[in-house]
């Protein structure tokens, strides 16, 4: 009795050791918006923190700035191509790595996962050399491209790992009553890893989304909004900054809302 008593004191302590320890976790990850928050909304000129004054100015700078308004769209262009494209491909790549067999499909899985293998500069300077050739360089359409290759293994991963919790049994006994395997994959299968693939819809946008040194070898003219943020705070600094800092994190909060929404499974029938 006393033994079992002492066990679960030690497991409410190490209970409360772990969230003790996960609030400091998240409390230091979110120290940077206690700063960046008031200054987005400071009415100086140049970045005060605290601010002296409170106003919209910087918000109402970002919207009458067709640069920046044209690198955003720009990047939530090429994030929707590619987590629309990288979704697909990857999917088709995760059920064909779990449920296929045939010869070279070790490699073949290697050379799937080969971008985030290597650094983004390498990639980049590989992209660079070989887009060129296709005359993709200084295109947003070659942007997507290289951010859709670069998310691949990202969607192969996550959907891989839901295909494997999946019972394949399923699949088979509606093959067995008649149904083509598309058939049977569209209707029993995709339903159960939906939450996966709507996660990785988005850990795909926001690689894209968040990317920046690809967009410096293959955006030319064409700038995207991390680029453009990185330019200005090279040259221009000023509070903009802030408030497209606080619009990208709205973007996120937002999607993961639609994904709370959309991204659960498949709900037994009542």
């Amino acid at each position: 009795m006393t033994a079992r008593r002492r066990g679960s004191r030690g497991r409410r302590a190490a209970r409360i050791t772990l969230y003790a320890w996960s609030g400091l976790v998240f409390l230091f990850l979110l120290l940077p918006l206690v700063v960046v928050f008031p200054i987005s909304f400071s009415d100086s000129a140049y970045l005060q923190f605290p601010p002296p004054r409170y106003s919209l100015r910087w918000y109402r700078e970002f919207l009458a700035d067709p640069n920046w308004l044209d690198a955003t769209w720009r990047s939530v262009k090429i994030g929707c191509v590619t987590a629309v494209a990288a979704t697909i491909l990857g999917t088709l790549l995760a059920i064909s790595l779990v449920r296929g067999t045939y010869p070279g499909k070790g490699l073949l899985e290697q050379f799937v996962m080969a971008p985030i293998a290597l650094p983004s500069i390498v990639y980049s300077v590989a992209a660079y050399k070989l887009f060129s050739t296709f005359q993709l360089v200084g295109s947003w359409q070659g942007i997507a491209v290289a951010h859709t290759i670069h998310a691949l293994p990202l969607v192969v991963l996550v959907v891989g790992a839901s295909l494997r919790t999946v019972d394949i049994a399923t699949e088979m006994a509606a093959q067995g009553l008649g149904a083509s395997w598309f058939t049977a994959l569209r209707r029993i299968t995709l339903p159960q890893i939906r939450p996966a693939l709507v996660s990785a819809a988005f850990i795909a946008f926001i690689s894209s989304f968040d990317e920046l040194v690809i967009a410096m070898f293959l955006g030319g003219i064409n700038m995207t909004l991390p680029k453009k943020m990185f330019d200005s705070i090279l040259f221009e600094i000023d509070p903009t900054i802030a408030a497209v800092s606080v619009l990208q994190i709205a973007l996120v909060v937002i999607v993961l809302l639609v994904i709370g929404r959309f991204g659960s499974g498949v709900r037994p029938a009542a």
